[in-house]
């Protein structure tokens, strides 16, 4: 006999977790979320926020150091790595009690502890110490997330980190490595650089960030080297030795040469892994892909129609806000209203030094499909505001419908892009054509006037650039 029941049982309390008790909550379920660490999950605690808190600080020494060309003098910026870290859990500290304040005031009970399912209605959760009870519930959520994916011949230990552990990191590496040029590695990575390290990053495919378009890359691949980062594309990282006291990564490139590349840390950054595979899923009934995840319906139904899954372990994009969306899809859904995943916009952000944001079609996705699109740019140099931050990197690319105007997807490289792709998914997600853009009043001086220019430039109309 269980010795609890809930309505609905949330495993979980991450970003898609947590929003979902709450909403739940809201509707009248009584819930319970459980958790086996800490409320807030990867995203709150060693993810999203404190990895922003570092790129944020690392952003502002760079700015200092490069004060010059501004005429401002200004000696060399000393960082206080064990002060950042304090600076930066307390950032996390304060999110991740909020998190807890709304969860109880809105009248979601939190249950700790690691929890695996031992039927269709029933979950045994087992805490820190050992102990252990039964849960029922008459639904439940899966949202458990994803963990770091990691290489046997680098194991994680010491100086060799995944991002949970290089988040921590309290002092500057005089060396630092990256293992993957994808997006936590890039983010990471250019923290580092930007705080003093010297960068080298390996990456197996023939591009960074793979799956962006190449033309925002190439901004961000150009920054990099301009901070005198080393890139080895199409190489692959093979161990790890040691030579007089020092750390060196040894790696093979596509002609089979053999590198080894000096590392004080070595970021591990290679993937994620959705934990799916640690609930019990077949004791549930539940079904669970090739690639690990539980395929859900427009409802976020599993297999089973009583239990639902959101987030990492729901299917790609593996991103914050889609799992908050989609726990709030599941929410209403398990309190009896009639809500569906219709997302038409998922923006993408990435917070690399400059930054990357996305959403829709990208050019080079729709080459791939052989569809024809009208393309428009407009770049930071022609911008009055970037010129008055000194951050004139990037552009903004709008791509539509050659027939229709619509706006299919809009990408962005440079400062602030990840803010400036929310009018882009928003006039997407309303089928919003360039021209409603380009008529639309935009406040000077200000990013969003790339948006527009952009707009403009689809229809070879834009101001402040030579049109081709």
């Amino acid at each position: 006999m269980a010795s609890e029941k809930y309505d609905l049982v949330v495993i979980g309390s991450g970003p898609g977790g947590y929003v979902a008790a709450i909403r739940a909550a809201q509707l009248g379920l009584n819930t319970a979320v459980i958790e086996e660490d800490k409320i807030g999950g990867v995203c709150l605690n060693c993810g999203c926020i404190p990895s922003k808190s570092l790129i944020y600080a690392s952003g502002l020494v760079d700015k200092i150091r490069h004060a010059d060309q501004m005429g401002l003098s200004i000696s060399d910026v000393n960082v206080d790595g064990k002060k950042l870290q304090e600076w930066k859990s307390g950032i996390v500290n304060r999110l991740t009690t909020g998190v807890g304040f709304l969860l109880s005031k809105n009248g979601a009970t939190t249950i700790h502890g690691h929890a695996e399912f031992t039927g269709p209605n029933e979950v045994l959760v087992t805490d820190s110490e050992g102990g252990t009870k039964t849960i029922g519930f008459g639904k439940a959520i899966v949202a458990t997330g994803a963990r770091a994916a990691t290489l046997p011949f680098l194991p994680i230990g010491g100086n060799v980190m995944t991002y949970k552990e290089a988040l921590d990191i309290d002092w500057v590496p005089e060396t630092f490595t990256v293992i993957g040029g994808g997006v936590i590695g890039l983010e990471l990575g250019t923290v580092m650089q930007r705080f003093g390290s010297k960068l080298t990053v390996i990456e197996l495919t023939d591009s960074l960030l793979p799956g962006n378009d190449p033309e925002l890359v190439k901004v961000v691949e150009r920054t990099m080297k301009k901070g005198k980062a080393k890139i080895h594309k199409e190489t692959g990282a093979s161990g790890i030795i040691e030579k007089d006291g020092k750390q060196y990564v040894t790696a093979k490139d596509k002609k089979g040469k053999e590198l080894e590349i000096e590392s004080e840390v070595v970021l591990v950054a290679i993937g994620f892994k959705p934990n799916s595979d640690k609930v019990g899923a077949e004791k549930a009934g539940l079904e669970i892909d090739d690639s690990g995840h539980f395929p859900v319906n427009e409802h976020r139904q599993t297999n089973v129609p009583h239990i639902y899954a959101i987030g990492d372990v729901a299917g790609l994009p593996w991103l914050a806000h889609k799992a908050s969306k989609e726990g709030i899809v599941a929410a209403e859904h398990a309190a009896g209203q009639e809500s569906t995943w219709d997302v038409r916009a998922m923006p993408a952000a990435i917070f690399t030094y400059p930054e990357v944001a996305t959403v829709g079609l990208q050019e080079h996705e729709a080459k791939a499909e052989g569809r024809e699109v009208k393309v428009g740019k407009f770049p930071f140099t022609a911008l009055g505001r970037a010129l008055s931050v000194n951050a004139t990197d990037g552009m903004v690319k709008m791509i539509t419908d050659p027939e229709t105007d619509e706006v299919l997807g809009v990408g962005a490289v440079g400062y602030q892009a990840s803010d400036l792709i929310a009018e882009a998914a928003l006039a997407i997600e309303m089928g919003a054509t360039a021209e409603d853009i380009a008529l639309t009043v935009h406040a000077h001086p200000t990013w969003p006037e790339s948006m527009m220019e952009a707009a403009e430039a689809v229809h070879k109309k834009a101001i402040h650039i030579l049109n081709p």
